[in-house]
């Protein structure tokens, strides 16, 4: 069975404004003074963001658990020297980022100098465990069509510097400005997609290999391809869901390869407009749907995706957990949603953020 691992990036924020705070660092000392050796955390591009990394599971209750776990420690280390957590893909409110001090990170600021301090936004990325780079790239070539499906169920991210951004998913939006981010054209083998990878960072116009956002790739550290295309889930039940799927998506993608069908040959034009489509609407109206790239609502195209991967999820005994998952969420809707809901109630994006550390404490 595949394992999973998940990555969040949480905000760091005044529990009283609401603001976001630069305490990365002192949090990241608190925790390991308290949790010594555990190296769970880690510092982000700017001072307003931490991150976690579960470990590698093959039972998703058990990464469930651990994703409650790691947002409550969190919580717990930002508690005890003032600040709060929030499982927010953008600060709701007015935020002036504070870069990392690492010499990696000035490079980035230096070399894209607004677009770098735009970037004060949190994600989720879902690590699915394959054998080899050949069945990797077999995956990623598959995997195309669907990713803008799973940026509309994470959606977290409608309120950008004190205003309404018109999206669901704005963090999707600004990731986009990174010169390697986005969708892909077809590689068909691993020699070809590492010899994009080399020719990419040949141009000089990124770093590194790290710095190939594409929305899914092969990870350099680990066995694993790396989808990189949600919001971080106001609900870890959400993030829970994400991962799932994607799993049920690798491994659906890994058997139609071994059975010789084809990957989808959509453009990456039309892939780009189903990208923008999930973050402008989320779950909210219409998506492209990943067959036809032809408007279709939403739930349909959540019940198609489901399936889809209906194979692979009896195969993990995954099926109930999505299809509860699913439900849940078109009953209740996503992150974004939610925060709406908050402002349409008569509050104000200071309590958004309060909201929001709740649901991120569980």
């Amino acid at each position: 069975m595949r394992t999973v691992g998940v990555e969040e990036e949480l905000l760091l924020v005044d529990p009283d404004s609401g603001d976001p705070k630069a305490l990365a660092a002192p949090v990241l000392a608190r925790a390991d003074r308290d949790d010594p050796g555990q190296q769970v955390f880690e510092k982000e591009l700017f001072g307003q963001m931490l991150e976690f990394a579960t470990h590698p599971q093959s039972d998703m209750a058990d990464l469930g658990d651990e994703i409650v776990r790691c947002r409550k420690e969190a919580a717990r280390h930002a508690g005890q020297i003032g600040c709060a957590v929030a499982a927010l893909a953008t600060s709701p409110l007015p935020v002036s980022p504070s870069l990392t001090v690492n010499e990696r990170y000035q490079w980035l600021s230096e070399r894209y100098g607004i677009g770098t301090r735009d970037q004060l936004v949190c994600g989720c990325h879902v690590h699915v465990s394959v054998e080899s780079d050949e069945e990797g790239v077999a995956v990623l070539d598959r995997l195309r069509p669907w990713l803008p499906v799973l940026t509309a169920i994470s959606a977290n991210s409608p309120f950008w510097q004190g205003h309404d951004s018109g999206y669901e998913s704005y963090r999707s939006r600004v990731w986009s400005r990174w010169p390697s981010a986005g969708p892909t054209e077809l590689f068909g083998s691993p020699e070809l997609y590492h010899r994009r990878v080399a020719d990419m960072v040949g141009t000089g116009v990124i770093l590194d290999e790290a710095m190939v956002y594409f929305d899914a790739r092969l990870s350099a550290r680990y066995p694993t391809v790396e989808v990189r295309v949600s919001d971080v889930c106001l609900s870890a039940d959400t993030a829970l869901l994400v991962a799932t799927l994607a799993r049920g998506l690798v491994e659906t993608a890994a058997r139609d390869w071994r059975a010789g069908r084809p990957a989808p040959d959509h453009s990456v034009s039309l892939l780009r407009l189903a990208s923008w489509q999930a973050a402008r609407s989320g779950l909210e109206e219409k998506l492209l749907d990943p067959v036809s790239l032809r408007p279709r609502p939403a739930a349909r195209v959540l019940y198609s995706l489901l399936d889809t991967v209906g194979d692979a999820l009896d195969a993990c005994g995954d099926t109930d957990r999505a299809e509860k998952g699913v439900e849940d969420l078109l009953r209740h809707g996503n992150g974004a949603r939610e925060q709406r809901r908050i402002m349409e109630g008569g509050g104000t994006l200071r309590d958004v953020v309060t909201e929001c550390v709740r649901h991120t404490q569980g």
